[in-house]
């Protein structure tokens, strides 16, 4: 699954997505705004996939693991991180959208997906606040705020206010958390 010695892989996982630069304290407030309501879980019925409409997927991980890969399934189900400048999307420069891996949910537009350097795909928005769920990570800090997909409860990835104009924020995921479709 990743190449390197056991403690490079721990240290790996620890880090994550990290802010590009000095992060204030006191200065998520950004991040803060972006975070929905919370929903209860009820069973998926007909949804569209544009946006996210309150009703939640619900799977046991042994039906996850029926439809993610291995990868896939420790990203988006455990919350692990991929590698830096690993992912199959960090250097896509096509027309797009981005779904999330695991139930579809279209999170991010290609028109807001920037180099942000760290090696993971980063964009500045998704392409509706609602798709995605802010949360402080636990045990981190507030300087980390963990990205889920408001469907299906999935692991993306990080969101950081040391990011573009016009929102400041960096939202950086994991290409293994996401699903390109091309623009026609």
């Amino acid at each position: 699954m990743f190449a390197g010695s056991f403690a490079s892989v721990s240290l790996l996982l620890a880090i994550g997505c990290q802010p590009a630069g000095p992060v204030e304290s006191g200065t998520n407030q950004s991040i803060a705004k972006l975070t929905p309501p919370s929903t209860p879980q009820t069973p998926v019925t007909a949804v569209s996939d544009d946006v996210f409409d309150g009703q939640k997927v619900v799977k046991t991980d042994e039906e996850w693991r029926k439809l993610l890969s291995p990868d896939q399934f420790h990203v988006l189900r455990e919350e692990g991180t991929e590698r830096p400048y690993s992912g199959e999307y960090n250097d896509n420069k096509e027309k797009g959208t981005y779904s999330c891996a695991a139930c579809r949910l279209k999170l991010f537009d290609s028109e807001t997906k920037y180099d942000s350097k760290t090696g993971w795909p980063s964009f500045y928005q998704p392409i509706v606040a609602k798709n995605v769920t802010d949360k402080p990570e636990p045990g981190v800090g507030d300087d980390r705020i963990e990205v889920e997909c408001s469907r299906c409860g999935s692991h993306l990835g990080h969101v950081f206010d040391d990011g573009p104009k016009p929102t400041g924020l960096r939202y950086c995921m994991n290409s293994l958390a996401l699903k390109f479709e091309k623009a026609k």
